[in-house]
């Protein structure tokens, strides 16, 4: 894959370290919101899954890149901890979560796509999902080596469906490609880096974050429970909102196979993962809580974003007309 362009001092930077490059990093001055700042975030992530054609081999590695990464994963995460802890209880995580999760009223994106979206605004919403799609379950695998006995197993469990149970074509990365090709999309990995915004590249990055640090190994667990658990409904609207847009049944099965897998994964991220964890480690569910909010302010976030630029837009048009 190759490096995308730099959007500010912090991501030219890594961007020239990559390449070779030498020099002392900038300052940070720029909010976790920032284009700039997500980006070279982004980038040190990245070369963690599949790297960059013109860095070197061991990059991920590198002292100097990795001290920066620190550095700005300080203001991120401080972000994070402010804007998405939750009050815990005594009980078991997936109560909690059930609770934290009915009691979100997020943006109607679903709604929005099945009954009003375009063919091009539904093409937005996918090529900014491909972001983290096109790599579908790769953040949560970094948690199968830290996880032990009935955990791991239940991890194993979801993830195995995830990359299609041992068949190519079923990986649900792949038929991610097939709906992205059904709108006309590149499907080469990492492609729209350059063109989403931000939020688009913090919804991602708090799943790298999870993933890199076994110190967040429980936000992690409760990241993927809040997806799981949230996936079936939207899911569902999603594939009847493609079907009005001309998608046959095999370009919109990406969604139709989470109505079905995520229905049977929801209870086991909930309770074989999530409820097993903190059995074993009592101090962790305050995290997996703390990584399920996440889940649901990042992609809060995202779904605000899109609806407000269609809406935008739609206001524009009707005042051209």
């Amino acid at each position: 894959m190759q490096l995308p362009p730099p959007r500010g001092p912090l991501s030219a930077w890594v961007i020239d370290h990559l390449r070779g490059g030498v020099g002392p990093a900038p300052q940070l001055a720029e909010p976790w919101s920032d284009d700039d700042f997500h980006l070279a975030l982004w980038c040190f992530y990245e070369l963690h899954y599949r790297g960059f054609d013109e860095s070197a081999p061991d990059a991920e590695w590198d002292p100097e890149l990795l001290a920066f990464r620190a550095e700005l994963e300080k203001p991120w995460t401080s972000w994070l901890q402010t804007s998405c802890r939750r009050l815990v209880t005594d009980e078991p995580p997936s109560a909690q979560l059930r609770r934290l999760i009915d009691a979100d009223d997020g943006p109607p994106l679903a709604a929005y796509l099945q009954r009003h979206a375009d063919l091009d605004q539904f093409r937005e919403f996918v090529l900014n999902r491909s972001v983290y799609q096109l790599k579908e379950a790769d953040p949560h695998s970094f948690g199968i080596p830290r996880l032990d006995g009935a955990t791991k197993a239940a991890l194993v469990e979801i993830q195995a469906d995830e990359y299609g149970g041992g068949r190519p074509e079923r990986m649900h990365s792949e038929l991610f490609r097939t709906t992205m090709r059904w709108l006309g999309l590149d499907d080469s990995y990492g492609h729209y880096v350059p063109e989403v915004p931000a939020v688009t590249l913090a919804w991602a990055n708090v799943m790298s974050l999870f993933a890199l640090h076994s110190r967040w190994t429980g936000a992690l667990l409760g990241h993927l429970a809040a997806l799981e658990m949230t996936s079936t409904l939207p899911n569902r609207r999603y594939a009847a909102g493609a079907a009005r847009l001309g998608a046959t049944d095999e370009q919109a099965r990406y969604f139709t196979e989470h109505v079905v897998a995520d229905a049977v994964h929801e209870q086991i991220a909930a309770h074989d993962l999530c409820d097993t964890y903190a059995a074993d480690h009592p101090d962790a569910t305050a995290d997996i809580l703390f990584g399920a909010s996440c889940s649901l302010t990042l992609d809060n976030l995202l779904a605000d974003h899109l609806l407000t630029t269609w809406a935008v837009a739609d206001t524009s048009r009707q005042a051209a007309s």
